[in-house]
């Protein structure tokens, strides 16, 4: 029960402290904001820079990056291939990925777990560092053409489910659509065992999907995924709840 505070309405009620004034010297900003940009992605590219909406963009960055390499502070290279060859990086972040690209490395693919994150998360990197692929779907004819009509994006309240890295499924908001990305069964299995995960655990609310890949869901291969984790057909698809 929201109690009355002195001064000042009923929901206002509750514990208050004062913030320290914002800094405003523009080096200490850029060094922080320098900071953040590679905590939050490990290794900062043209794109990632891009969808964060920054003033500047990545020519406004690169100085304040520039000068961090020369205090040894990030690395520069080329990382990842098909990025740009202006990357920097934290040096754990290069490590993991010399660790990934070992043929018998420790980061090799072998059935890592299936990530359920919020399609604006920075540790999405589809439509960010790099774009949405495209959705492969069957003509009719047995050839393979391009899936129009809903597409992905970074919207606010819709979700994306990686497996081993790879875009699987997009969850448009409200979890009442899903595009899929891939039609391998195993990871198509796992991803929905993800996405019943993320419902029971309290993280998502109860999802209804109606449609899969611009159909009813009900004809799509996703049926069989959801339904094997949880989901229960209802008059207009498949539910889950928490």
């Amino acid at each position: 029960v929201a109690l009355g505070s002195r001064g000042g309405p009923p929901t206002v009620a509750g514990r208050w402290s004062r913030l320290p004034d914002r800094d405003l010297d523009p080096t200490r900003r850029a060094a922080a904001l320098g900071d953040l940009l590679l905590e939050r992605h490990g290794v900062v590219t043209r794109g990632a820079v891009g969808a964060e909406g920054i003033t500047g963009g990545f020519a406004g960055v690169y100085p304040v990056l520039a000068a961090m390499e020369e205090r040894g502070a990030a690395r520069r290279g080329y990382f990842v291939e098909g990025l740009g060859a202006a990357q920097f990086a934290v040096p754990g972040a290069v490590d993991r990925l010399r660790a990934r690209a070992e043929p018998d490395g420790p980061g090799q693919r072998s059935g890592g777990p299936a990530l359920v994150l919020a399609a604006t998360d920075p540790a999405n990197p589809y439509g960010a560092a790099l774009p949405w692929p495209d959705r492969v779907v069957d003509a009719g004819d047995g050839e393979p053409a391009t899936a129009t009509g809903h597409r992905a994006g970074r919207k606010a309240g819709a979700l994306v489910v990686l497996v081993d890295g790879e875009l699987v499924l997009y969850v448009e908001r409200g979890g009442r659509t899903i595009l899929s990305f891939m039609d391998d069964s195993g990871a198509l299995a796992r991803s929905a065992r993800a996405l019943a995960g993320a419902v029971r655990s309290g993280a998502l609310g109860a999802m209804s999907v109606e449609r899969a890949d611009g159909a009813a869901v009900r004809a799509s291969p996703l049926h069989d995924a959801l339904t094997e984790a949880g989901f229960r057909a209802t008059p207009r698809g498949l539910r889950l709840r928490g």
